[in-house]
């Protein structure tokens, strides 16, 4: 209901809108026709007590009877309600009765049908009937049941229906009244009939012998007296609330109605209906737009001129002022209520000439009511100016907004969301699949829409993704061929670019967008793509103006999607290095259960690398390595120690000794190596740590990088103590290593710092969540792996990060054999015979006789050459290892032999027989071993 201005509780108008419309005085009611403007049935203003308003003195009560009278709408609405409320309760009280009566009659059924189950059912009663005089036993019996179960009667009859038992005695032996037929077929029934005693409900029970035959009926029953008994008895109680119920809903709709009648001020619908039309037309007709805003700040009435000129929501009315997005000069003067006249203001677009009065000089409510008037025409002399500095800050803003990154997707949706809205109510960018990769675009005239934006999500245009193909005769193939921007500025009217798409350009032009402006993307003498400018809301549509902006606009974001697409292509290139020097797939390998992550810098490409290197023994080395640096240079250095580090542990050398050589290798890099005339540092740490399931010890060394965490399979989390020596490169001070004997199932994870270290959090920090990481992850690598990255990874990753989860496991003693063989040519015999047994009894015989010609060899070349201690060890693992350990440091030599030479002919049948086979060095002497497969 709309508040009418200057219609006051103390002051209000005798204008009369309509006949038959109560007039007003002093804040009385009265009749229109009474002479004077007075009421016959009362006393006047002043005599008697208070005015009819305030709800006193003796005359309250009539008026408010002759307001209810159904003339008014208050009386209208208080005798609808009081119908509705009769209507309902009576339904209400109707429903209990019959509900009651129900729910009765059904108790009453469930009831019998129990009583005569549990009668029939009952030990004694089928032994009874066969009785000579069935009445003597069960007359007594059904009596008693029948008190205890609170029915009027238990019938027990034969099967021709002669009762013998009755509440009534003489009722004894005659037939009964009732449905046998089910009974007598085996089945119980229930009926409402008029028996003997009356109308009843009643259940018809068989009794059954053992044999399923019926011999005999038991029924039992209530009388419908005694059913509808306690419905009838919740009569009153009933009645009485429906009385209370209507009692209430009255006075509540009397009440109600009171409040409307002081709200309509005992106008009729009639009245109301002018008055509101009158209003409505008003307020739709002026060309100004007039508020009324409450005491509180709240936005009561705002006309159609108004929300035009404001921009105001549908829904504004009734919300705060200050939360309508106004801005907050404009909408603090229309919160305050203060006096304004003619006060000019720069709403949006438009200047507003604003006058304010306060509604409550009268005595009205408290509030304010404001007319808006447009003034936009003054501001067409500085209009020109205004334009040139807002696209003065938009190209400000796109060297600003646009390139924060150096991706050509990222890049080409911030243009599109910085003219969106500013100059375009919907923007889309077109590139060259070849620029989305990073490459040099090429001829064509297909491309794929690489960002869109716009005031709203339903536009029927082209969405991001779509590869589009456009006809020669469209303005984007036409600015592709010519290299300049062109306008349409009605899309209506251009058959060219209607042949697109039939369909969806009819749909466009439905939807309402009906101009566009579409320039090419140029970096130097490339052509990108396409930037398409379409208008929507603004009915004026593109100019010459409009097209120097959006050209001048695409300029400046072609400079940056190149760039974007340059660092693209080297970071694909850098990328594709990498990933092209790191291990694809592990080596098979039955010592450690492994499980590994490799993530790339999504800044640069960096130098992280590991390695799996399975070693002679059945060993297994691990390796994990950070080049210093990113880019090109330091995936090409990590390439080329990967590879040195393969080469190096070909020779089974020892941590310590390998890390030394690559530290060597790395300053020779460092010397070797200039860019632009400039030495480059490369710099690298490495971590190197060899497992050997059959003795279950780790042997560790690591040049400047993080320590190794081993996870106990107790749960227990470490970091191991290895001594760390100095980064790659620096030279001058020697390696140490650390032997660690593991339980298997242990855990090693081995990783590099960029998973524990970054700008914003120390390494020590990054060590001890990783520690917390571990003992909460699963036990299997893969489990653990997949937890640590998902705790340890940022959003967008600084530096690379490479982890491995080896899991330990040891080579049980049954597949392990060895001798210690003395210093005799006699004992050869017997280490063949030895070892044939053993062969035998892990099923290997077929592999005996190139196993004893092999170790017959190698046992002969360490008698003659090595040292006293000789031991021999055959190993079953993926293939059968042979080691025969001396204590010399004399390396054999695979030679050819001539003619005439009596020996040097052995090692080169070990090399025929054998698959593999080599040395490797140990603190007190060497190691010979050959491998061949199993067969």
């Amino acid at each position: 209901m709309v508040r009418l201005l200057g219609r006051t509780g103390k002051s209000r108008s005798n204008r009369r809108l309509g006949g038959g419309r109560p007039q007003r005085s002093n804040g009385r009611v009265r009749e229109a026709g009474a002479p004077g403007g007075s009421d016959p049935a009362r006393p006047a203003s002043g005599e008697g007590g208070g005015a009819a308003g305030d709800g006193s003195g003796p005359g309250t009560l009539a008026s408010l009877w002759a307001a209810l009278s159904g003339r008014t709408v208050a009386g209208q609405v208080f005798l609808f309600q009081v119908v509705i409320t009769l209507v309902l309760v009576l339904a209400a009280v109707l429903a209990l009765v019959l509900q009651g009566r129900y729910d009765s009659t059904r108790e009453a059924t469930d009831r019998s049908l129990a009583v005569a189950q549990t009668f029939a059912n009952a030990p004694g009663t089928r032994a009874a009937l066969s009785a000579p005089d069935p009445t003597a036993l069960l007359q007594p019996e059904a009596e008693a049941a029948r008190k205890a179960a609170q029915v009027d009667f238990i019938v027990v009859m034969n099967t021709q229906g002669i009762r013998y038992t009755h509440p009534k005695p003489d009722r004894i032996g005659k037939k009964f009244v009732g449905s046998l037929a089910p009974a007598l077929a085996g089945r119980a029934v229930t009926e409402e009939i008029e028996g003997t005693i009356g109308r009843l409900v009643q259940a018809v029970v068989p009794i059954e012998a053992p044999d399923g035959k019926v011999v005999g009926v038991v029924s039992a029953g209530i009388t419908t007296a005694h059913v509808g008994g306690t419905a009838n008895r919740q009569l009153p109680l009933v009645f009485a609330a429906a009385a209370v119920a209507v009692a209430l809903a009255t006075g509540g709709t009397a009440l109600v109605s009171r409040r409307l009648l002081l709200q309509t001020h005992g106008l009729g619908p009639r009245e109301m209906t002018r008055m509101y039309e009158h209003h409505d037309a008003v307020l739709h007709a002026v060309r100004e737009g007039v508020t009324i805003v409450g005491g509180r700040g709240e936005l009561l009435l705002a006309n159609d001129e108004a929300h035009r000129l404001l921009h105001l929501p549908p829904d504004a009315e009734g919300r705060q002022v200050r939360a309508l997005g106004l801005d907050p000069d404009t909408a603090e003067l229309l919160a305050s209520g203060r006096v304004v006249t003619d006060e000019v203001r720069l709403v949006g677009d438009r200047l507003l000439a604003i006058n304010q009065r306060p509604t409550d000089l009268r005595g009205g409510p408290a509030g304010s009511v404001a007319t808006l008037r447009d003034s936009t025409e003054l501001r067409a002399l500085s209009g020109r100016a205004e334009v040139a500095r807002e696209r003065l800050d938009m190209l400000y803003d796109a060297g600003v907004a646009i390139g924060t990154g150096l991706d050509v997707s990222r890049t080409a949706k911030e243009l599109t969301e910085l003219a969106v809205p500013r100059f375009a109510d919907f923007v889309s960018v077109d590139l060259f699949d070849a620029v989305l990769v990073g490459e040099p675009p090429e001829a064509g005239t297909e491309l794929r829409r690489a960002a869109f934006t716009g005031v709203r999500t339903d536009a029927p245009l082209y969405p991001v993704g779509r590869s589009i193909r456009f006809v020669p005769s469209s303005p984007q193939a036409r600015a592709l061929r010519t290299g300049q921007a062109v306008v349409e500025p009605t899309l209506r009217d251009a058959p060219g670019w209607q042949a697109q798409d039939r369909e969806r350009t009819r749909q466009i032009v439905e939807y309402g967008i009906h101009s566009l402006i579409t320039a090419p993307l140029r970096a130097g003498s490339l052509v990108l793509g396409l930037v398409n400018f379409w208008r929507y809301s603004a009915p004026e549509p593109f100019d010459a103006e409009d097209r120097a902006l959006a050209e001048e606009l695409v300029a400046r974001a072609a400079v940056s999607i190149d760039n974007a697409r340059r660092y693209t292509r080297e970071h694909t290139m850098a990328v594709t290095l990498q990933r092209s020097l790191l291990p694809r797939s592990l080596p098979e390998q039955d010592a450690l259960d492994i499980a590994y992550r490799y993530l790339p810098a999504r800044a640069g490409v960096g130098g992280d690398w590991f390695d799996v290197l399975p070693l002679s023994g059945t060993r297994v080395a691990l390796v994990v390595g950070d080049v210093v640096g990113h880019g090109l240079h330091a995936a090409a250095t990590m390439g080329r120690l990967r590879t040195a580090v393969h080469n190096f542990a070909s020779l089974d050398l020892a941590p310590d000794e390998l890390l030394h050589l690559l530290d060597e290798l790395v300053s020779r890099i460092d010397q070797d190596e200039t860019i632009d005339g400039t030495s480059v540092v490369t710099g690298a740490t490495c971590l190197y740590a060899v497992y050997d399931p059959v003795t279950r010890v780790c042997t560790m060394a690591r040049a400047g990088h993080p320590p190794p965490a081993l996870v106990h399979p107790d749960g227990r989390v470490e970091f191991a103590d290895v001594p760390v020596g100095p980064p790659l490169g620096v030279g001058g001070l020697p390696f140490e290593t650390q032997d660690i004997e593991l339980a298997e199932g242990t855990r090693l994870v081995l990783y590099t710092d960029g998973l524990v270290e970054d700008r914003t959090r120390d390494i020590d920090v990054g060590l001890e969540i990783l520690r917390s990481t571990l003992e909460r992850a699963g036990p299997s690598p893969e489990d653990t792996c997949r937890a640590v990255v998902d705790a340890r990874l940022p959003e967008r990753p600084g530096d690379d990060i490479a982890l491995i989860v080896a899991r330990t496991r040891a080579l049980g003693a049954d597949r392990v054999a060895e001798w210690e063989v003395p210093a005799d040519p006699a004992a050869v015999a017997r280490v063949r015979s030895e070892v044939s047994r053993r062969l035998a009894e892990w099923g290997l015989e077929e592999a005996g006789f190139t196993t004893e010609l092999i170790l017959s060899e190698l046992v002969t070349n360490a008698l003659r050459y090595g040292g006293s201690a000789i031991r021999v060890r055959v190993i079953r693992d993926r293939s059968l290892i042979c080691e025969v350990f001396d204590s010399s440091s004399t390396a054999p030599h695979l030679r050819y032999a001539a003619m005439t030479d009596e020996g040097g002919r052995g090692l080169f049948l070990v090399a025929q027989l054998a698959d593999r086979w080599g040395t490797r060095y140990l603190p007190g002497g060497k190691v010979i071993w050959a491998e061949q497969p199993l067969p």
